[in-house]
């Protein structure tokens, strides 16, 4: 089992995201995702999710939001659970990655990206500030995205 943490930037209808590129061995390599990493031992979600910001862009995080958290299940990859965050506000400058390239991408292009299909569903939710926390359990076969269940409830794919 892995924790992570993933958090979503947001400024001007654009997030910061990831291309996950330098990694030879990267379940995400050539994928788009947000900024975050593996929890340490003794980190909250919060701490991670910080930690692996200012690690990743060198960004220090000041507000943010608690959005959901997502179990991923696969056939490829142990199973994970990921704490999902969007931040408005920072202080600092982006500084070059050693994980992959980081871009501004505006929302609307955004899913034209490469990323794994059950991201799309987590970052429709996260595109409304109403949505309230969530559970979204997603399962897949290598990379195909077999099953997503929303609060408990099943998601037609």
């Amino acid at each position: 089992m892995k924790m992570t943490t993933l958090c979503y930037l947001e400024r001007d209808g654009r997030y910061l995201m990831l291309h996950r590129t330098k990694k030879e061995q990267d379940e995400n390599r050539n994928k788009w995702i947000g900024v975050g990493g593996k929890f340490e031992d003794g980190e909250s979600p919060e701490d991670c999710m910080r930690r692996e910001i200012l690690e990743e862009t060198g960004l220090i995080v000041t507000t943010f939001r608690y959005r959901g958290i997502v179990t991923f299940v696969s056939d490829l990859y142990p199973c994970e659970y990921m704490h999902l965050f969007t931040c408005t506000d920072w202080t600092g400058e982006p500084k070059e990655c050693d994980e992959g390239d980081l871009a501004w991408i505006d929302k609307q292009e955004l899913l034209r990206l490469p990323m794994w299909e059950g991201d799309r569903i987590f970052l429709s939710l996260i595109d409304s500030p109403d949505t309230p926390f969530f559970s979204l359990k997603l399962t897949y076969q290598g990379e195909h995205l077999t099953t997503a269940v929303l609060d408990g409830t099943p998601l037609p794919l």
